[in-house]
């Protein structure tokens, strides 16, 4: 752990060493609030909840989370500081760990920049506020999932740019695999057992369920199991990758 320990600062101490960090939190904000407004038509609907908030981060994150995972262990291998990296007294476990959650305490921070809405909400009406924390959970949990994606693409290629297309269209996929598009095209030729395993992992689903107030253990164990897949899958391709 405290090795994790370790990386974990190391690894969000860079993010802000360079303007990286500040031009995604920004970008990040700025998307949030022309959609929410604009898109969203926060005012128009009358509604005092966050809805038309937190229904575009799936959406957002489809775009900015591959920005985020695509540096991770691609730009190591680029530069090969990997091997020098990897001889630290520290165990794989504990390298993919540090680094996945750096990135993810830092989209944690971005998201929690994002406090503003919950204010403005609560000024013009009487939201339920536990609806709300349980959206930021919801979301929190959702970065994740797409972070431990883009972590484990990014160690498969020296090329960021490969990373990032690679992570935006594994990650589209777990999007809309439970959309009606999708659903449309496989009911008829599939067998059921498949096209209910289809609509499982998608991540816009579970997404919308949290966004209903509850955080069903169905939800969360779903995006716990796809950080803990991926980051394992992660460690075996560092692994096989870190001598190239």
């Amino acid at each position: 752990m405290r090795s994790t320990y370790v990386i974990f600062c190391r690894e969000l101490a860079s993010y802000f060493a360079t303007p990286l960090a500040y031009v995604f939190i920004v970008i990040f904000l700025v998307l949030a609030g022309s959609l929410t407004f604009f898109m969203g038509n926060f005012f128009d609907r009358g509604q005092d909840d966050l809805v038309a908030f937190f229904s575009f981060h799936p959406w957002l994150y489809l775009v900015l989370i591959p920005a985020l995972s695509m540096r991770l262990w691609a730009e190591e291998r680029k530069s090969g500081t990997i091997e020098l990296f990897l001889t630290l007294p520290v165990s794989m476990t504990a390298a993919v760990l540090g680094k996945f959650l750096a990135a993810w305490a830092f989209s944690g921070i971005a998201l929690a920049l994002t406090f503003p809405f919950w204010i403005t909400v609560n000024i013009f009406g009487h939201p339920d506020n536990g609806v709300i924390l349980a959206s930021y959970i919801g979301s929190l949990l959702m970065a994740g999932a797409y972070l431990a994606i883009g972590s484990a693409l990014s160690a498969l290629t020296k090329n960021q740019v490969i990373a990032f297309v690679l992570t935006a269209a594994v990650c589209f996929a777990f999007t809309v695999s439970g959309s009606t598009m999708v659903l449309g095209f496989l009911q008829g030729w599939a067998p059921a057992g498949l096209v209910e395993a289809v609509s499982s992992f998608s991540f816009f689903s579970h997404f919308s369920t949290i966004l209903r107030g509850v955080i069903d253990l169905r939800d969360a164990v779903f995006f716990l199991s796809v950080m803990a897949l991926f980051l394992y899958a992660n460690a075996v391709i560092v692994d096989l990758k870190k001598a190239d």
